[in-house]
């Protein structure tokens, strides 16, 4: 279990301030979706979180430890991330390319061993993809490479998991599958979620928390309910919407309003 703290958080780049005076505790076990507007600093935060940026100026502690005084395979063995995009350089394999995410507790004098196996094993059977072991990663569907992402980063055991747009590009019947594992991963295993998402309406079905960014601020943290008000986003996506409980589950969904030519008359 991992408790995540950024504290008074601060990063740049060459054309400008991204994020400012970040603040945010996420405990152990939460599932936690990031919204905002391009450029709302939601990807960069994720980096940062990662250990992959460093911030100009303030902390982010794992467990009471700073992240900057860590070392790369100390954060790999806590946390691991599933890219919005991943490349292969090689013609893997799927499995190949799942065994990556042991890199962390490979020896590189005696290879990968047999606990290092077993573990691709097993999450190769936990996310359905064992019909893919033998398949070349270059030549899966979207939704086919982003389970076997997926199963990677879950191959390092790790405690937290960062995904930045997990459902981009793909079909819903594959944003569904991603979204039902994940929340499965987390509600069976305690496993800490912290994803980048533009759907509004899959977050709200599936994330009990929710952080909406706006200028690389902190617009609103809380739940569902709480940040998607009708007021709120119109106002960060100047756009006109209608916010509706869902049938089943009452949480809000978001109905966009298109501009008067647009409308259908009833």
């Amino acid at each position: 279990m991992i408790d995540l703290q950024v504290q008074q958080v601060y990063h740049s780049y060459f054309d400008g301030l991204v994020l400012n005076d970040i603040n945010l505790s996420i405990k152990a076990g939460e599932m936690v979706g990031l919204l905002g507007p391009n450029g709302s600093g939601k990807t960069t935060l994720v980096k940062l979180i990662a250990g992959v940026l460093k911030p100009n100026k303030g902390k982010i502690m794992l467990n009471n430890t700073d992240l900057n005084r860590m070392n790369r395979m100390d954060i790999a063995r806590n946390l691991a991330v599933v890219p919005q995009y991943f490349n292969s350089p090689f013609a893997f394999y799927s499995t190949d390319v799942v065994m990556l995410g042991r890199t962390p507790f490979i020896n590189m004098f005696s290879g990968e061993s047999a606990i290092d196996k077993q573990s691709v094993s097993e999450v190769i059977d936990m996310t359905g993809i064992k019909h893919l072991k033998n398949r070349r990663f270059d030549e899966l569907s979207g939704g086919e490479r982003q389970k076997v992402i997926l199963a990677m980063a879950l191959a390092q055991n790790p405690k937290m998991l960062l995904l930045d747009e997990p459902t981009v590009h793909l079909d819903i019947n594959h944003q569904v599958e991603i979204l039902e594992l994940i929340k499965r991963l987390n509600l069976e295993q305690r496993l800490t979620i912290i994803a980048t998402m533009h759907d509004f309406n899959l977050a709200s079905l599936y994330f009990d928390r929710l952080i909406l960014l706006k200028d690389g601020k902190v617009l609103v943290d809380g739940t569902p309910a709480q940040v998607l008000t009708k007021d709120r986003i119109q106002k960060t996506f100047s756009v006109t919407v209608k916010v509706e409980p869902h049938s089943v589950t009452g949480v809000p969904q978001i109905v966009i309003i298109p501009s008067g030519s647009n409308v259908k008359k009833q």
